[in-house]
Formats: C-alpha cells, sequence, structure tokens
C-alpha cells in the first residue's frame, strides 16, 4: 500500500479539498463525524501523520507554555529545590490537560531584556514566572505590551503584572503570631527580603511583634544553598539558652534546613526552638520532628496560574489572585 506524503495526496485520495483534510486531522466540528473518521482512517491507513509544526507557523501558535524561574537574587539555587519541584509538576500536570507543552527555562538575569528576549522568540503561546525574584521591574516593563504573562509570586497594588500567590504578610503574621502565643518572646525571621514574597512575609512578622509590643525581630538573610545557609543561623540558634526562642522561616526548605542545623548543635524543636516553615510542601510531614508551617494551597495556585493563562492567551483580561494561607500546626512550633 503507498505512502502518502502529504496533505494534497490525502485531500485526492479522499475526494475533497486540503483545507476539509486539514480541518478533519484537527478534530474540527466544521466538518462532519462522518467525514472526519473517514479522513482519520484514511490518513491512519497510508501511515500519513500531518506536519504539526509546519501547522503551527500557519496558525501562529506553538502550543507550548514557557515556565521561567528567574534567579537574580540567588543565582547558586537549583530547580532540585523541593518547592520548584512541587510547582513544576503541578504546572506540566495542569498544562497536560489543556493540551500544551512545557518548556521549562532557569534563568540567570545579566541584563534588563532576558524576559523580552524570551516574550518575543516565537518559542511560546505564553509564559508562566515562579516568583518575581528581584526582577519585578523587569516584569512589569514586559508585562506593559506582552498579554500571556502570569507570573507566581507576591501581590502590590502597583504591580502591572498578573500573579498568583497567598497573601504572604497574613501568613507571615499568622506563623509569628502563633509562636508568640506559645509563649516566645525573641522571634527571628530566616529569609532574604529582597524578594517580594519574602518580604511581605517579613512586615508579617513585624505585624504580629507589634500588636504584641515586642521589638523588632531578629533577620537572618538566610540563603537557600547548603555550602551558604550554616553559618548564617549557627550563631543565632547558639543563644537558644535564652529563649524561649521562636523562628519564622520564609519557606519549608529554610525551615528543614534550619532543624538540621539545630540537630548538629544538639537542639530540638520545639523544646529548645519553636520553628515555623512557609509553603506546606509534603515533605514536612516525613520530617523528625514534623513541621508546622504556613499552607498557601499550591495546586490550586497552579490551576488559576494555568487557567489563567489560557484566557489571556484568548485575549481575556484577568485579574491577580491572592490566596488565603493556612496556618498548619505539626509538632516544631
Amino acid at each position: 500500500m503507498s505512502r502518502i506524503r502529504n496533505i494534497k495526496e490525502l485531500a485526492d485520495l479522499a475526494g475533497v479539498s486540503t483545507g476539509t483534510v486539514s480541518r478533519a486531522l484537527a478534530g474540527s466540528t466544521l466538518i462532519s463525524q462522518k467525514t472526519r473518521e473517514r479522513i482519520q482512517a484514511l490518513a491512519k491507513e497510508h501511515g500519513f501523520r500531518p506536519n504539526l509544526l509546519a501547522r503551527n507557523l500557519r496558525i501562529q501558535r506553538t502550543n507550548t507554555i514557557g515556565v521561567l524561574i528567574p534567579l537574580g537574587h540567588e543565582t547558586a539555587q537549583h530547580l532540585t529545590d523541593p518547592f520548584f519541584i512541587t510547582m513544576l509538576g503541578l504546572l506540566a500536570d495542569k498544562l497536560t490537560e489543556r493540551g500544551y507543552d512545557l518548556l521549562l527555562s532557569r534563568v540567570i538575569p545579566t541584563d534588563s531584556a532576558w524576559l523580552d528576549r524570551i516574550a518575543t522568540s516565537g518559542r511560546v503561546d505564553g509564559l508562566i514566572v515562579i516568583g518575581q525574584s528581584d526582577q519585578a521591574a523587569t516584569i512589569d516593563a514586559v508585562a506593559k505590551d506582552y498579554r500571556p504573562l502570569v507570573v507566581w509570586g507576591g501581590y502590590d497594588a502597583d504591580q502591572v503584572h498578573c500573579s498568583v500567590g497567598s497573601d504572604n504578610r497574613k501568613g507571615g503574621d499568622l506563623a509569628a503570631s502563633h509562636l508568640i502565643a506559645q509563649g516566645c518572646r525573641k522571634i527571628a525571621f530566616f529569609g532574604d527580603p529582597k524578594t517580594r514574597e519574602i518580604e511581605q512575609r517579613l512586615q508579617g512578622v513585624r505585624d504580629a511583634l507589634a500588636r504584641a509590643g515586642m521589638g523588632e525581630p531578629h533577620i537572618e538573610p538566610a540563603h537557600l544553598t547548603d555550602d551558604e545557609f550554616g553559618p548564617e543561623i549557627a550563631g543565632f540558634l547558639g543563644q537558644a539558652a535564652d529563649g524561649p526562642i521562636g523562628i519564622v522561616a520564609a519557606s519549608d526548605v529554610i525551615a528543614l534546613k534550619t532543624l538540621r542545623a539545630m540537630a548538629g548543635m544538639g537542639l530540638s524543636a520545639p523544646n529548645d526552638v519553636r520553628v515555623m516553615g512557609y509553603d506546606g510542601l509534603t515533605i514536612g510531614e516525613h520530617t523528625v520532628p514534623q513541621l508546622s508551617t504556613i499552607c498557601q494551597d499550591l495546586v490550586r495556585g497552579a490551576e488559576h496560574l494555568v487557567d489563567m493563562l489560557v484566557r489571556r492567551i484568548a485575549g481575556e483580561d484577568t485579574q491577580s489572585v491572592v490566596m488565603e494561607p493556612e496556618l498548619v500546626l505539626r509538632a516544631s512550633a
């Protein structure tokens, strides 16, 4: 049986136009079901597969979404970070359900044009950016003209871009308020407030301390890389004997590394130091002790990111979503 090489040959065999073949192979309802099934059966019988790349070029679609992780503030951070792995898995599932492929890029910004270059490359139909890092101004500049762009991160009333994230300030407040209620009279915040999300969480901690008539928290701008983390917190943990002390970590990853550093110093949570994380990663359920945390519902966050981006690709406008954080109490605090 001869192999069909192009749509014209298939159209001649089926006795229809090339346009009808193209629509039938794409599953268009403009073609009757009987005709669609007949053309698809002929294509399968003669081993014909349409050139999807050429089709995408014609309709100016790639069926691919770019997922970007900018690391302007933490250039040594890896994609194996549990938060990134969790979010990427959720996004991949949601995008696949919508018929999109995922193109992942870990970006170390070297100039202010990095995002514009990706947006105008023609390689993707839209972009999801995970975290503003220290690139909020660059993201806003691109978002003014490039509409199919949604960002996971903190919300600011003056921002241009559309974002999805938790109420970080409220989450920080919840974490610190719990520690204060447990009798902690010294509160430390472990995280680098150069990024919007982390800065908002720190502001929430300050809100709780102000209501309680307490002073400023001790701030350790903890990095997320193993080789830098230990020395930053060892000095503070050495003061645990002067407790009771509570630590609000800017992420679950920082909280887990804090617990490990404490163990190396012979300290335990919650007896010596109470530790709160932020994110709600499942890994926190399997640590010893189990990690108390602020959960920001990443499953729902991923759903919002994909749904809003698809709507923006279709020409709709969408507003930022700020989700309610949840205090999840386990054993560490």
